[in-house]
């Protein structure tokens, strides 16, 4: 049955010469504020036609005037050049290669001898200023007397010539402009500049209700290659965050100083995946401190002319990670973010110090998606099945969507799908009325390097992306997003000085080995591993994913071997044998588990230490999953886990044994995985989602001993009573 349209919760984007298609979509979808984007402005009408208008607001980019005469205060990154294998003397490594000349350029008003570094990356020794020169007009280094056979790198200060967002959504959308260049706040002079420009710009949009501020200063880290593609993106890097004179008050601040490598990397640049160095976790800090202030003087600014402001969790926002410390800080209105599934909403939902949180639905109206052969209705579809289900779990305030209208109403049937998800997204407020829905006494923490500064952001590239070899471990948060129990994130060092918290059930620690999610070299720590076996021996839970604490330590890989009841073979132990037991087909984990579990890549050489282990499954008589009892606590291992209605449902028993709260799954549990609910004690009310789109039909025990019957529709759901 349709249910009436309700207005509110929803943000437009809007476009000149489409008045009257804008007042139609705002009827439609209930929209209560609108938005311009990048590169459109909003008529007076379209401004009249909701309660709030949003204006976006660039601090760093779009005064051009500004940027050409002040080139000497550019934002810079720190590049590594190609590797060169020296052949013959001498030697001349193009700085250029691979690197798009439109984006960025060799830096010389800072002396290359002062500011670069060139590497022999055979040996590892950085070679002294004598034994290299730069050439200008070929923009080479020439490495006179290299070692025959050795390979060699430079890493350079690299001057940005093009904003990467601004190039980045010129590129896409085939815009015909000029190249938006960022400025570097950093220098005195830009601040203030920085700071009367908003006083204007807040003078010339009186009627701009919401400051959207697209972020702040920074962009993560973008570069493209000589194609103009993606080369290298991180969407947690501080690459773009370099200049001398940060580096220079830095080495004051903290008393050392910082080389070209501490932000290159060895080419990895200080990717999320690894666990980071002293030097950058410090850079990180000296940075947030700088945005924090800043942005903080910006933001009351805006208060003062009473109007709010809100922060795009994206593009310019290195130094104000809101999970970090300095965040409550910067005040705030509210964070908008874009919403590539449960995961990343959940990332935006839970961010605290806010009055509200708002998330941008896909697909954004773009021409890569809005384009003939384009299936915009399936991406949306797949969008909202996935974020419905963290909706439920901690909702966001508001939603909407961005680009550019022309592209969208060329495609009815994505139009008609909108207003069934605004619909259906007021609904599940106006029906729970701000209740968080029930959920289990398990709390689990996701163990890592990073801890709670990567709050619902592990394993990701880039904003919801991950990559296919991540995909492996994906599905634990992305799982996690929807499931009811509360979720924190702790990391090693947080172990290490304070212990694990109280109120913590179980822990997952999961990842590749060597990785920041993983954990590498913490797992040497005694403090570490002795802490985590007497969580579990006490009672606690724990869940390995992949290759859990994993370094190869003292003749053994998996340091937690004894919790999980698995090693992993490395090629060390070859002539050790190894026996597999009869697979377990009986197990709590396992009730309504009914099709053929999906690892993704997985981890291959898992075996069984010993035959209290039950294996739950197996392949080519390695382990895949199963279950250990350690002491009074309990630990599973899965080789792998992708999101999937049926691994979500499997995890969730995973956590629910490990942490001995069998009983607690009696009630509100849908027994097909496709399936799940939300249940609102104050209200009375349950929900039930399908999360396919395939008919369901089923029922749900209650703890009255009566049950629900459903019968869903293809991606749908149906609100219940509950009557006492």
């Amino acid at each position: 049955m349709k249910r009436p349209v309700k207005k509110g919760r929803v943000t437009i984007p809007g476009q000149e010469g489409m008045d009257d298609v804008i007042a139609k979509l705002i009827e439609r979808w209930g929209a209560d504020a609108i938005r311009d984007s990048d590169g459109t402005k909003l008529t007076e009408y379209a401004k009249s036609l909701t309660d709030k208008v949003y204006s976006k607001y660039f601090f760093s980019r779009g005064d051009q005037n500004y940027a050409r005469k002040n080139q000497n205060r550019s934002q810079h990154f720190y590049l590594m050049s190609e590797r060169y294998t020296a052949k013959e003397e001498p030697l001349s490594i193009r700085m250029m290669d691979t690197y798009y000349d439109r984006q960025v350029e060799p830096e010389i008003r800072y002396h290359p001898s002062e500011w670069w570094e060139v590497i022999d990356r055979t040996t590892g020794c950085v070679l002294g200023t004598d034994q290299w020169e730069y050439d200008e007009e070929r923009m080479e280094v020439v490495i006179h007397s290299p070692s025959p056979w050795h390979e060699y790198t430079v890493s350079f200060l690299a001057r940005q010539l093009w904003d990467p967002v601004h190039m980045y959504n010129s590129l896409t959308n085939g815009w015909d402009v000029e190249p938006h260049m960022p400025y570097n706040p950093f220098f005195p002079e830009t601040r203030d500049y920085l700071l009367s420009r908003l006083e204007e710009w807040l003078d010339d949009h009186p009627d701009t209700d919401v400051v959207r501020i697209t972020t702040f200063f920074y962009n993560f880290t973008l570069v493209f290659n000589e194609e103009a593609k993606e080369k290298y993106v991180d969407w947690f890097g501080y690459g773009a965050t370099v200049n001398p004179e940060a580096i220079d008050a830095f080495e004051k601040e903290y008393g050392y100083r910082l080389r070209p490598e501490d932000f290159v990397d060895e080419g990895y640049y200080n990717s999320p995946f690894r666990n980071p160095s002293k030097a950058f976790r410090d850079w990180i800090s000296f940075i947030q401190d700088f945005v924090a202030e800043l942005a903080r003087e910006c933001v009351s600014r805006i208060h003062d002319r009473g109007k709010e402001a809100i922060m795009f969790l994206g593009d310019h926002w290195a130094g104000t990670e809101p999970y970090g410390s300095r965040f409550k800080s910067i005040g705030l209105d509210g964070v908008v973010g874009s919403v590539g599934d449960g995961t990343t909403l959940r990332m935006i939902a839970d961010i605290p110090h806010v009055s509200y949180t708002e998330g941008r639905f896909l697909p954004y109206f773009f021409p890569d998606v809005f384009c003939p052969g384009g299936d915009p209705v399936a991406e949306a579809n797949d969008n909202w099945l996935k974020a419905r289900r963290a909706l439920l779990r901690n909702p966001l305030d508001r939603i909407g969507y961005g680009g550019y209208l022309d592209l969208a109403v060329e495609f009815p049937d994505f139009v008609d799908r909108v207003e069934e998800i605004t619909d259906e997204f007021r609904e599940i407020h106006d029906r729970s009325k701000g209740e968080r829905p029930r959920h289990l006494s398990c709390k689990v923490a996701i163990l890592n390097s990073w801890g709670s500064l990567r709050t619902w952001m592990s394993h990701q590239v880039a904003h919801g992306l991950w990559h296919k070899h991540a995909y492996s471990y994906s599905g634990i948060l992305e799982s996690l997003s929807g499931l009811p129990v509360d979720v924190t994130f702790i990391s090693f060092e947080d172990v290490i000085e304070t212990g694990i918290p109280k109120d913590v059930d179980v822990i997952i620690n999961a990842g590749s080995a060597g990785t920041s999610w993983s954990g590498g070299d913490w797992w040497e720590n005694e403090v570490l591993v002795s802490r985590l076996r007497s969580f579990v021996h006490r009672g606690g839970g724990f869940i390995g994913v992949g290759d859990p604490s994993a370094v190869q330590y003292q003749g053994a890989y998996f340091q937690l071997a004894d919790v999980l009841g698995v090693q992993k073979e490395v090629g060390f132990s070859v002539n050790t044998d190894k026996y597999t037991d009869a697979i377990c087909r009986s197990h709590f984990i396992l009730e309504d588990i009914h099709e053929k579990l999906d690892y993704g890549e997985g981890t291959s050489g898992i075996f069984q230490l010993h035959s209290k282990v039950q294996i739950l499954d197996e392949s080519d008589g390695e382990v895949k999953l199963s279950a250990n009892e350690y002491g009074r606590g309990r630990s599973t291992y899965v080789a792998g886990l992708p999101y999937s209605p049926q691994n979500a449902r499997l995890l969730l028993r995973m956590i629910v044994w490990s942490s001995h709260k069998e009983r607690e799954l009696d009630n509100f549990l849908p027994t097909d995985p496709e399936v799940e609910c939300a249940v609102y004690d104050r209200e009375r009310k349950l929900i039930v989602i399908n999360n396919a789109w395939s008919r369901k039909a089923g029922a749900i025990s209650l703890p009255n001993g009566k049950e629900v019957r459903y019968d869903l529709f293809p991606g749908g759901y149906e609100w219940y009573e509950l009557i006492p």
